[in-house]
């Protein structure tokens, strides 16, 4: 299964919503346990691996990628 990465949602700000409203109320332990358990839920239900190390493989490099932008924008800001 090729991993998609454009939206399948007809309203993705609904779906967006709909993950934000679930965290409402939440510590940011419960929050991290809620994703996490979020996570293996979806990853089950795909019954996947290559896809979901693929996933994985993807949202670590944006990860990676993000924290890199957010370095060079303080180094910029403090030039």
């Amino acid at each position: 299964m090729a991993l998609s990465t454009s939206s399948n949602f007809a309203k993705p700000d609904d779906a967006f919503r709909a993950i934000v409203e679930a965290h409402r109320g939440l510590s940011d332990e419960q929050s991290a346990d809620f994703d996490a358990a979020l996570v293996l839920i979806l990853a089950n239900h795909i019954g996947d691996l290559d896809a979901l190390r693929e996933a994985l493989a993807l949202a670590r490099r944006r990860m990676i990628d993000a924290s890199q932008q957010q370095q060079q924008q303080q180094q910029a800001s403090r030039e």
